[in-house]
């Protein structure tokens, strides 16, 4: 037995006073005169023995209200060892996006609210944090509405992040008991390493499930084919179960242009192609309704009039550039060297010199500048170069430099197939190509990565970026690699490359660039927005284009504006990853974890129940009330 006030108990020494009082009372005796003595003794016999027995009835009744007053109001109780100990309760609420699964006519998410501020002490401090928002040292009454209103995040955070984070939120007490009680449906993609954060801290898991787990998704978007004046685009789809087919629909903005119905084959996958006229402005949503998770039925797109992009030629026999870069496309200009018109090179997006036999100083300080802005220079050399020159130009891109010619034949049979500009070109290793030859190649000394190279893996065509460099001259003298069928996605891919367009859609949560085909002032900044959301991203003015930068934000999908001055220049898709579509769990049983439950009620109740303290204090009240009856009766019943 444990007291709250045990100084209380030196009242215990009061009991000494009733032992004095009923042990050393004095009393005044009266002579009565009578006339038989022997009655008198007789009497005084009997009283005096039924005096002593009610004396010691009244000590023991008195030592007992005295005593059990003192007990009382040192309050005893019992309790188990941890039950005094501090404690520390940190609580994570998984807001994610696979929490809008349905259970009992409400979402995971809204249900793990309701237990929260059903179940949760109204006493005790607690912290608890989301994907995107925390809560220190707060009651559950201070945080009521913020959880009520709570909207589900497209983040997810892996379990050993949870509980790292957790651990930031207790105190530095060591003496502590520290709770961590995590609420999740604890999907698979939780776990991303072996947990290692379990330890120092009591941790507990609250289970949310949904009742079933049928969702449907739209997984990706893509154009399949352009036919005429028309664009078929695909929209791929994935069910977690069994399903037939399910209606899908295409908007452009809030206008249905086209309804169709996805058949599911054995493997759950369905594909859905919508035909829509080229070069048309549209704002596309892709959307569908199910049962499931809500946040993966709609998924954005959308197709702008692209800007041309600008190729300059430097040089003589440019048809086959001419050919490449097309006017539906691209902006393509030629001049001869001699005619150039050096204030032209800066607009540009993509310049290519087309064997020169010398590279003037001022053209190479020029051409310097025009790729430290952003813009893309390929380098064809000539059959009789001034080595030096070309030196000069090279040398600061990847260290580059040229050397003596080899006039040895050799076949260009090595394709590097993860090299940005043939990454999208084949849909396999090609083995069985007509490979292309060069008669001479210079030697190369570089640090750039190579592209196309020949038997002998020496390179033939090297760079990434901002530079490009053939190794060999592509005239017909020289080479067949104008005939062969790689010189197309070749040059196409280096100005296509060079201004980068948005695509189709983009994915929240990755990094991505846009560049913007216009010249911006200082002054001027871009800005994203949708309705009534807005935020400006990270951007670079070069002198032909703006690079914009998209990571943090945006944090909704949706298709965006991108705007100079409120004038609308081109829109800008973004979707929410589809890590969270698959509705699939993991085992918690192998996890050192102290509790795993199905509710709040069931967790707090048993931490009550360990923490819980069974007070006396009641009881000796009631002994001391009892004492005094007793006292009352002996004084009032015995004689």
């Amino acid at each position: 037995m444990q007291f709250k006030y045990p100084e209380i108990l030196w009242g215990l020494f009061l009991l000494i006073i009733p032992i004095i009082i009923h042990l050393f009372q004095l009393r005044k005796f009266k002579k009565t005169p009578f006339t038989n003595v022997k009655l008198l003794k007789e009497v005084v016999s009997k009283s005096r023995k039924s005096s002593q027995l009610k004396k010691w009835l009244l000590l023991v009744t008195r030592l007992g209200i005295i005593a059990a007053l003192v007990l009382a109001f040192a309050q005893p109780f019992f309790a188990n060892k941890t039950a005094l100990t501090e404690k520390e309760t940190v609580i994570y609420l998984d807001n994610s996006f696979s929490m809008q699964a349905i259970k009992e006519n409400g979402s995971l998410l809204s249900n793990a609210v309701q237990e929260l501020i059903k179940e949760t002490p109204k006493d005790q401090k607690i912290s608890l944090f989301t994907n995107d928002k925390v809560y220190r040292n707060v009651d559950i009454k201070e945080i009521q509405n913020d959880l009520l209103s709570i909207e589900n995040s497209n983040t997810q955070l892996p379990l050993n992040a949870i509980l790292l984070k957790a651990k930031t939120l207790f105190s530095k007490n060591t003496a502590s008991i520290k709770n961590t009680i995590v609420i999740s449906d604890f999907q698979r993609n939780m776990i991303s390493s072996e947990l290692d954060s379990l330890e120092n801290t009591d941790t507990h898991f609250v289970i949310k499930r949904p009742d079933n787990n049928l969702n449907v998704s739209i997984d990706s978007l893509y154009i399949d084919t352009v036919i005429n004046e028309n664009i078929n685009i695909v929209a791929k789809l994935t069910s977690t179960s069994e399903l037939e087919s399910t209606p899908v629909s295409l908007y452009n903005g809030k206008k249905l242009i086209a309804k169709t119905s996805a058949s599911f084959n054995t493997n759950k996958k369905a594909e859905v192609t919508f035909t829509i006229p080229k070069n048309n402005t549209l704002k596309g949503l892709v959307t569908l309704t199910d049962k499931g998770l809500k946040y993966d039925n709609n998924f954005y797109f959308n197709l702008d009039k692209r800007p041309k992009i600008k190729i300059l030629a430097i040089g003589e026999n440019n048809s086959f550039l001419k050919r490449i870069y097309t006017k539906e496309d691209f902006a393509f200009s030629e001049y001869q060297l001699k005619n150039l018109n050096y204030s032209l090179l800066q607009k540009q997006n993509t310049i290519v010199l087309n064997e020169l036999t010398n590279i003037p100083n001022a053209l190479t300080t020029a051409l310097h500048s025009f790729t430290k802005e952003g813009g893309t220079l390929v380098v064809i050399p000539s059959k009789q170069i001034n080595l030096d020159s070309y030196n000069t130009l090279t040398s600061v891109y990847f260290s580059t430099k040229l050397n003596k010619e080899i006039p040895k034949e050799q076949a260009i049979s090595n394709i590097h197939f993860s090299h940005p500009i043939y990454a999208q070109v084949f849909e396999k290793k090609v083995t069985n190509f007509q490979y292309p030859k060069a008669q001479s190649t210079y030697e190369l000394q570089t640090k750039a990565s190579v592209a196309l190279s020949y038997t002998n893996r020496t390179p033939f065509l090297v760079g990434q970026g901002s530079f490009y460099l053939f190794c060999a001259p592509l005239s017909k003298e020289n080479s067949n690699f104008k005939n062969s069928p790689l010189i197309v996605p070749t040059f196409y891919n280096m100005g296509e490359q060079s201004l980068k367009s948005p695509q189709l859609y983009a994915t929240l949560g990755e990094e991505l660039k846009v560049d913007i085909a216009m010249e911006t002032n200082k002054d001027h900044i871009l800005s994203v927005e949708k309705e009534e959301y807005q935020f400006i991203p990270r951007q670079e003015s070069h002198a032909n284009k703006t690079s914009l930068h998209f990571v943090e934000n945006p944090i909704y999908d949706g298709v965006y504006k991108i705007t100079n001055k409120k004038n609308h220049i081109q829109n800008i898709s973004f979707n929410y990853s589809r890590n969270e579509s698959d509705l699939n769990y993991i085992s918690l049983e192998n996890l050192n974890s102290k509790t795993i439950e199905n509710s709040l009620e069931t967790l707090f109740s048993k931490m009550q129940k360990d923490n819980s303290i069974n007070a006396l204090w009641k009881w000796f009240v009631t002994f001391a009330l009892l004492f005094m009856i007793l006292e009352m009766l002996f004084q009032k019943f015995l004689k």
